[in-house]
């Protein structure tokens, strides 16, 4: 095992041992809150540009297994740990979580006090930071740790999108375009388990295109970096939106659909990643532990004047906008993670409330 080292932009520095791929990389560091499911977070594309802190000080312990994969490799930028163990425990897995992040490239370090870590970053908020395990002359660190690019402003998805559309689910079922900016495989599985067709496009595919699946619905799913970067695929969605079907959108789909509708979203202090987040449905009165994954938000000032779209859910912790829906349209959309993967699952009858949506549409159609 290599000496490691983590430098934040602020100048704070931490030391440990290396893991995953020999090397160095840099990225926005960001923590997560969640107890389990450390193979689900680091395949999730929205994590793209990351460097992610895991608060629970035990990873590794279980191993990995291919039905846990939420994408086809790791996508975090690097990975921060307390605890790492080599060793799977868990029977009947497809390998350790070392042998994983070598094969994707994600560099990581161990033996980190990541509970000091996470209060220095709750305390100064959101920044760039970079690991190196490889002994890299640390000017040369320095210099790749200051020329690392913001997340605000950045563009993520073409990096994590599909290159080529896939179908899936029962041929004979209602039909869904699903808008791929980073999806979670379990987006598909929630849609497919009840009895829908989904085609998965790329998210440079033209409205026209999509439209030659005939679908009775459309997807906008999840992804990383900034909905602001993204002003052509704003206008495709609110193109998506005037064809007047069944919208669903979540996370990034959720802000995409706020920016297309004339909303606005801001960069936060920190963001909401874990398994724990409690979100109040203000339609039904209802409160859920959600699965939550985001660095931007949707703007509760620029959603205030608003006649035509409602906010339909609220994170408890802080306040902020967690649901919206528009009052003249079938759309709706969430900053949550219904899918979960990991997380719990308080929330998975809203992709019932999408399968509803459609059904009613097709039914007045014909």
């Amino acid at each position: 095992m290599n000496n490691a080292v983590l430098m934040l932009a602020d100048g704070t520095r931490f030391e440990g041992t290396g893991i995953g791929a020999t090397g160095a990389t840099s990225g926005e560091i960001a923590f997560n809150t969640g107890m389990y499911g450390y193979q689900e977070i680091f395949t999730d594309p929205s994590y793209a540009g990351q460097l992610i802190i895991m608060a629970t000080p035990h990873i590794g312990n279980y191993g990995v297994h291919d039905q846990e994969q939420e994408s086809g490799g790791s996508k975090i930028a690097g990975l921060v740990v307390k605890n790492f163990s080599r060793v799977a425990s868990r029977e009947g897995g497809s390998g350790d979580l070392q042998a994983l992040l070598e094969r994707d490239g994600v560099v990581g370090i161990a033996g980190v006090d990541t509970r000091g870590l996470i209060q220095h970053i709750r305390q100064h908020g959101a920044m760039n930071a970079l690991i190196c395990n490889d002994g890299t002359d640390e000017k040369v660190l320095l210099e790749q740790l200051k020329n690392t690019p913001s997340m605000e402003g950045m563009e993520l998805s073409s990096g994590v999108t599909c290159t080529e559309s896939q179908e899936f689910g029962p041929e004979d079922g209602l039909r869904v375009a699903l808008l791929d900016l980073g999806t979670k495989t379990n987006i598909v599985r929630c849609l497919t388990e009840r009895g829908l067709r989904v085609k998965v496009f790329p998210m440079g595919t033209a409205l026209v295109e999509m439209q030659n699946f005939q679908p009775d619905g459309w997807m906008m799913s999840n992804g990383p970096g900034d909905p602001s970067a993204m002003p052509e695929t704003r206008d495709l969605i609110r193109d998506i939106i005037e064809v007047g079907q069944p919208v669903f959108g979540i996370c990034l789909g959720h802000q995409l659909i706020a920016l297309s509708q004339g909303l606005d979203t801001s960069k936060m202090f920190n963001g909401h990643r874990g398994v724990n987040h409690p979100v109040k449905d203000l339609i039904t009165g209802r409160c859920e532990v959600t699965s939550q994954n985001h660095g931007f938000v949707v703007s509760k000032e620029s959603l205030e004047s608003r006649d035509d779209i409602e906010q339909t859910h609220v994170h408890l912790n802080d306040g902020t906008v967690a649901g919206i829906r528009l009052k003249n349209r079938p759309v709706f959309s969430v900053q949550f993670h219904p899918e979960a993967s990991a997380g719990p699952h308080d929330s998975r009858h809203l992709f019932d409330q999408f399968v509803n949506s459609i059904q009613a549409v097709v039914h007045v159609v014909h």
